[in-house]
């Protein structure tokens, strides 16, 4: 299983699905490669914002080590789910899909609502966290039937 996690800036949001993801699948030896991305190019290369690495290691969870990267239409082969924080990166994504069966792997990381994004307020980083774990468990117990 190969799972990109996208959001805007891949700093925020998207660098806590990956790393919780990554976690939960590594703790049950599910074998999954899970990666984040960003629909815009202003952070390529850089680590996680500090807000976001610091309630990650208060859960115990280490994204330190992530880079930044921009998402582009090559992804579409190399995974099989691509999860969107939002509405607006879903329209970015599938705006770069080719066919049908690359907007198939495209949809919201939450089924039904957005991830809010953090950046603008630090109060929301806590909440971020259990809003993306709780998705996280249920992905695995979704995706590892």
């Amino acid at each position: 299983m190969k799972i990109l996690m996208v959001c805007l800036g891949n700093i925020c949001r998207s660098p806590l699905a990956h790393g919780i993801l990554q976690h939960i699948a590594d703790s049950k030896n599910l074998g999954w490669e899970i990666d984040s991305a960003g629909t815009g190019d202003w952070h390529i290369g850089q680590c996680p914002d500090r807000r976001s690495i610091a309630v990650a290691k208060k859960y115990g969870v280490d994204i330190s080590t992530q880079k930044a990267q921009h998402f582009t239409e090559k992804l579409f082969d190399k995974y099989n789910h691509i999860l969107v924080m939002d509405r607006q990166n879903y329209k970015d994504v599938i705006r770069l899909a080719k066919n049908e069966e690359q907007k198939a792997k495209v949809s919201l990381f939450l089924e039904d609502d957005i991830v809010p994004d953090p950046y603008y307020d630090d109060a929301l980083f806590e909440p971020v966290y259990k809003m993306v774990e709780k998705r996280c468990q249920d992905l695995i117990s979704k995706l590892s039937k």
